[in-house]
């Protein structure tokens, strides 16, 4: 074998794990006049239908020539009959636009690029690897505005093929469901609807710097994949031949070196929300989405906080569903576990959305429950009609001088607690589990740390702080964001808060549900675009931006709100609610080299007194709420 072969084969194997997941009418009218286009009584039902062809073809890869000359490298994917012959008729398509290299399943054939079950089922799938990857040209700078442009294109391209009814959906998980919102924003006639699986909503709050904290475990992985499956060999029969390691040189050099560099230095205004950030958020122009569109997401997902952020903003203008399971980013590309209480597996239920919005069979797609959540402590599904659920309340606890968690305010005199800087805290956590998109959740270590047992992290010695509810006397129904106010002061300028939420049980075990951190200079809250329920804010939204910073006086408590990302849990009877503080979440968030200066040499103090009320804010839904989806 050649050292080239023996490298190839040494990268496909690294890669492997992480990769598994990535593999794989037109009215648009709400109905019933209810959010996201289902009913108040609408079930699951599993949708299926027979195969009409025998296989799938693969026609030889082709290039499409973008606006400024720059060629995309695309494979179609065909229906053939029993005798292998192409079945070359009109048909509505199927997009997927990655930058894991749509040549994968060349090197690695376990990991294919097309969904037979769609081809096999009457449908062609395309699949384009976006510029500056896999083995297109150009150079990749990760959804940038020219990317974007190329998204449009390439649907004016496969819309006129000989194979193409005119008629196209998108479908992919990860990069390949975040392709699909900015291409449905183009609005172009072709696109009929959108299966996006994990995509993200928003770039810097969502995951590259969540809190004004740099995501050290997952973003330097992300940029190493797409980089790596560049230098794959590529397929044999390409109209032309292209150099990958120069490729891949020249992406780390000119966007992913000096992207990183700048994030842990803080040497330029990348670190703050900006237009660069703006621009590669889906968000942002998700209210421009007009065609049916199905988010599928993961309670402890990296895109955790987007997904109902994304569904929100689309139902306004469509027919749109939301299914949340209890993923992480590996496992939520695939819908690992289903089916499950009557919610049908991923590709049937992607079948049913299709054959509804590109093929106008009367499936009852429009008519599932608008919103799907898996429900922690219960271990079930359950349905609602929004979400947020309607029926959700803000429940505001007290964090009290004797580490319990009540909801009456604190006396005048209750103490304070320390927590001290340790800037790797949260290193053996679900969150890095969480934050390595579920790739070191694999490991098998003797202790549950990264399945979600938060022991380790409430040592003493490793600095948190923790304040609990006495135990339950009936179940405990959440559902949505959760806000810590958290009244804290440091000797320093500067310091890092994380806050954890956990079930705690009645052996003691507590099991981490959902977390967030905050820079604490970065405490500025927007109180026009943050999330309130019923008049109380749930969900702060912070500027990030250099002009408002509050650097901290020392010894001076201040207010800082930190943003907890959602959750849908019930803490049984019995169980106890906990919040649990520290200075880090590492490596969910890092600050940059300029911030961790000025919070090394300072101990976080929480204050707990009646004029400092430290609490945290969490949605309780009616435990009567909850529906079975079947």
């Amino acid at each position: 074998m050649s050292k080239s072969s023996l490298r190839a084969s040494a990268l496909a194997v690294v890669l492997s794990l992480f990769l598994a997941a990535c593999s794989s009418s037109e009215s648009v009218e709400g109905d019933s006049g209810t959010p996201g286009g289902g009913s108040a009584s609408a079930k699951w039902f599993d949708y299926d239908r027979s195969e009409e062809f025998a296989g799938m073809q693969q026609l030889p890869e082709q290039k499409i020539e973008m606006s400024d000359g720059v060629k995309l490298s695309v494979k179609v994917a065909l229906p053939e009959d029993a005798e292998g012959n192409v079945i070359n008729v009109r048909m509505p398509v199927i997009l997927t636009q990655t930058g894991y290299n749509k040549s994968l399943a060349t090197v690695i054939p376990a990991f294919p690029t097309f969904n037979s079950y769609f081809v096999q089922r009457g449908y062609a799938h395309v699949a384009v690897d976006v510029r500056g990857t896999g083995v297109s040209e150009g150079d990749w700078e990760a959804f940038s505005e020219r990317e974007q442009l190329d998204y449009k294109e390439v649907m004016d391209w496969v819309a006129v093929q000989p194979w193409s009814n005119g008629k196209v959906g998108t479908w992919g998980p990860s990069f390949m469901g975040i392709t699909q919102i900015f291409t449905a924003a183009h609005q172009h006639p072709a696109h009929k609807t959108v299966f996006a699986i994990v995509p993200m909503g928003d770039a810097y709050r969502d995951i590259v710097f969540s809190g004004g904290q740099v995501n050290v475990g997952f973003i330097p992985l992300w940029m190493a994949l797409v980089t790596g499956l560049g230098v794959l060999p590529a397929e044999a029969q390409l109209s032309t031949p292209f150099t990958s390691i120069d490729h891949a040189v020249d992406a780390v050099l000119r966007f992913q070196v000096p992207t990183i560099l700048s994030a842990a230095l803080g040497t330029n205004d990348r670190n703050y929300d900006s237009d660069f950030w703006r621009t590669r958020s889906p968000i942002e122009v998700a209210d421009r989405v007009k065609v049916p569109t199905f988010i599928v997401g993961g309670l402890n997902d990296i895109f955790q906080r987007g997904e109902p952020m994304l569904y929100e903003v689309i139902k306004r203008n469509t027919t749109t569903k939301l299914l949340i399971g209890p993923w992480q980013h590996l496992t939520a590309s695939t819908g690992a576990g289903l089916p499950l209480d009557g919610v049908p597996n991923l590709d049937h239920i992607a079948l049913m959305w299709f054959d509804k919005y590109l093929k106008g069979l009367p499936t009852g797609a429009e008519r599932v429950p608008n919103v799907t959540q898996f429900l922690t402590g219960e271990g079930h599904y359950s349905i609602a009609n929004d979400w947020p659920h309607p029926q959700a309340r803000a429940e505001r606890w007290y964090l009290r001088g004797d580490n319990s968690l009540t909801r009456e305010l604190p006396a005048a005199d209750e103490a304070s607690h320390i927590t001290l800087p340790i800037p790797v805290a949260g290193l053996c956590s679900l969150s890095t589990s969480q934050w390595t998109a579920g790739i070191l959740g694999l490991i098998p270590l003797p202790v549950g740390c990264l399945q979600g047992d938060n022991g380790i992290n409430e040592l003493p010695l490793l600095g948190a702080v923790t304040y609990t509810t006495a135990p339950m006397d009936k179940d405990y129904y959440i559902n949505g964001p959760i806000q810590a106010d958290l009244w804290i002061s440091s000797a320093m300028a500067d310091a890092g808060i994380a806050a954890r939420i956990t079930d705690v049980s009645p052996e003691g075990t507590s099991q981490e549900l959902t977390n967030g951190i905050l820079t604490a200079s970065m405490r500025e809250v927007d109180v026009s675009r943050s999330r309130l329920l019923r008049g109380v804010m749930i969900q702060p939204w912070h500027p990030y931006t250099e002009a408002s910073r509050q650097p901290l006086t020392a010894g001076e408590p201040v207010l800082a709100s930190v943003e907890i990302f959602p959750t849908s849990t019930v803490i049984k009877q019995g169980h106890s609610l906990r919040i649990a503080i520290s200075t880090s979440d590492f490596p969910h968030g890092l600050p940059p080299v300029t911030d961790l200066l000025d919070q090394l040499l300072g101990v976080l103090t929480v204050r707990s007194d009646r004029e400092h009320p430290s609490s945290v804010v969490v949605p309780v839904v009616p435990v009567s709420a909850i529906e079975a989806p079947r």
